[in-house]
């Protein structure tokens, strides 16, 4: 498992988190519910990591919602900071773009 996904676990576990605005937009549009998705980070799989980040390290995951949908969530810890945990987007992964699975990207 991802060092920064099981960071983002911890925090969450502590309640050491915030959503973004662009992320609860997000949520809003794709009408998903925030505590099902921040409960199910426990069996989330990691898809991407991007460690040297600007803003910080982030992690994209791969979990489902209270539907039963995949959804990828963007995790990151601000740069310089140890937290908190702080979910930068979410949103239902389009099949065109991702394997049939929803980790790898297809090819364009």
């Amino acid at each position: 498992m991802s060092d920064i996904l099981s960071n983002v676990r911890a925090l969450i576990a502590d309640g050491k988190f915030r959503i973004s605005a662009h992320a609860l937009k997000e949520l809003l549009d794709d009408d998903l519910l925030i505590e099902p998705l921040v409960a199910g980070i426990v069996s989330a799989i990691s898809v991407e990591e991007y460690r040297d980040y600007h803003k910080g390290p982030c992690v994209l995951v791969l979990q489902t919602d209270e539907r039963g949908r995949p959804i990828h969530l963007l995790w990151g810890i601000p740069a310089g900071a140890t937290e908190p945990a702080v979910l930068i987007t979410a949103y239902v992964p389009d099949s065109e773009r991702w394997n049939d699975d929803f980790t790898r990207r297809t090819q364009q």
